[in-house]
Parts: C-alpha cells; structure tokens; sequence
C-alpha cells in the first residue's frame, strides 16, 4: 500500500500548499489560514449529477439542428453530423475535420473518462492510479475546447452571410451543445483526483 498524505494524518492548503495535520471536517491552514477540506465534499455526487446531466444534453445536442445553412433561398437544417457533411461538401475539409473532432469525439470521449473515474474511484481495481490521474488531466484540459465547434458556428455565420443567396445560422441544437460542454466543464471541476490515490489501498 502506498502512502498518502492522508494515510500520514496530514491535508494540503489549496492556497499555500503547506501540509496540515488533519482535522476532520473543514479546516483552516496554520500558515494562510486559509479554510478547506482534506477531500472535496460530495465530489463524487457532484461528478456523477454533471456528467449524467452532460449525457442527457448530449442526446438533443447530436439530433437537433445545430445549423442552418440557406442557399438561394432553400432552407437545410443540419445536426452535427449533418453540417459535418455539408462542410465536406463545400469542400470545406479541414473544418469539416476539427467539427468531427470537437463537437463528437471529444465531448463524448470527455463523458467516458468521467465515467471511468468514478468507477475507478468507487471499484478500485482497473487502472493504476497513476493512469486514472493522467486520464484526469487530459480530461480537464480539453473540457473547453468543445466549444470551438460552438465558435465554428459562430464564425460561418458571420462570414457565410449573403443574405438570401448564402447563410448560416445556428440551430436549437448549439444550445443543448454547449450546456453539454458546460456541464462536462463543472464535472470535471468538482472531481477531486486525489481520491484515485485513496483507492490505492485497493489494489
């Protein structure tokens, strides 16, 4: 079994980094006085509650409209994969290709990890620590670029804009999508990695 700060009585200041001995509930740092906990509370409710509610949106987020794109005067409404194909169509690769990327394979990728960490955390066996903290990392750091597909939106629709000839609007789906990265964003946030080192003592 390896040791933690915690197995050695001792929490860490989140503002100075000064290790604690431990007091149950919250504490204040004898060097900063700054209040905290020595684990998150309720952080893996809280994780479960977004990333359930980050699933949820992500289901109208891939079948509604997420663009509207007019040309000369006809109408298509296109979900996320749809307007990935109209991108294809306008010869539009490399959009088409960060579209595919951000708005698919990252926020779905992003609900996976999540769910891989909480089970890691409440089984134990799987992965090694050092991995499901690695996995953390990656899974915080592409939380916002999701929302580049958001900005793609955005920007076609203010650069493809011919009035009745050519346009591009954003649909109903783009809100459904960008609560969806939000809410991987707020799971993520109230993860608190240092419970996959708690349960090393499982392995």
């Amino acid at each position: 079994m390896n040791k933690t700060a915690k197995s050695e009585g001792l929490s860490l200041c989140p503002k100075c980094y000064k290790a604690n001995a431990f007091v149950t509930g919250r504490h204040k740092c004898q060097r900063c006085n700054a209040t905290f906990y020595q684990r998150k509370p309720r952080s893996i409710e809280y994780t479960i509650a977004w990333t359930i509610a980050a699933l949820v949106m992500f289901i109208p987020a891939n079948l509604m409209p997420i663009m509207v794109f007019t040309a000369l005067g006809n109408v298509d409404a296109s979900t996320i994969l749809g307007g990935i194909q109209t991108f294809l169509k306008l010869g539009m690769y490399p959009v088409a290709i960060v579209v595919f990327i951000a708005s698919f394979i990252v926020p779905l990728g992003k609900i996976l990890g999540l769910v891989i960490l909480v089970l890691g955390v409440r089984k134990g066996p799987g992965l090694k620590s050092e991995q499901r903290t690695k996995l953390y990392h990656v899974v915080e750091f592409l939380g916002p670029w999701s929302m580049l597909d958001v900005f793609v939106v955005a920007l076609m629709a203010a650069v493809v804009n011919l009035g009745f000839l050519t346009s591009i609007e954003a649909g109903p789906g783009i809100t459904y999508f960008t609560l969806m990265v939000v809410f991987t964003m707020f799971a993520a946030e109230s993860f608190d990695p240092r419970l996959l080192w708690d349960s090393e003592k499982y392995e």
